[in-house]
């Protein structure tokens, strides 16, 4: 049985994991959800709320942009696209991650015996 991952781990990640995927396409907010829960082989589940909270912050920063679908079957759904802004930011967000895997690594795993 697969662990989950602690939520602490991610939370300062949100914004990089959602612009990911929306680098990959236009997406509305259910179908981000399933794609994290794939990706992530069901271990990570974004809460609903986390979720649209980061929506309204990345749209209020010019990171994504929403725009109404025209479905024919069923409700109307919001549609999120990544900004070129925002698609610089994720490149900054991958760098700030990949520094502080090594920082983790070294805190983490690491000793004054290891030099």
């Amino acid at each position: 049985m697969k662990t989950a991952i602690s939520t602490d781990l991610i939370r300062g990640h949100t914004d990089a994991i959602i612009l990911n995927l929306l680098r990959q396409g236009d997406s509305y907010g259910y179908d981000l959800y399933k794609k994290i829960a794939m990706l992530s082989d069901h271990q990570y589940e974004l809460k609903e709320a986390t979720l649209y909270t980061a929506f309204r912050r990345l749209e209020q920063e010019g990171y994504i942009v929403s725009y109404w679908g025209d479905e024919t079957q069923g409700s109307r759904r919001k549609y999120y696209r990544i900004t070129d802004e925002g698609k610089v930011h994720y490149q900054k967000r991958v760098q700030d991650w990949d520094v502080a895997k090594e920082i983790l690594e070294k805190l983490i795993k690491g000793g004054l015996c290891d030099e």
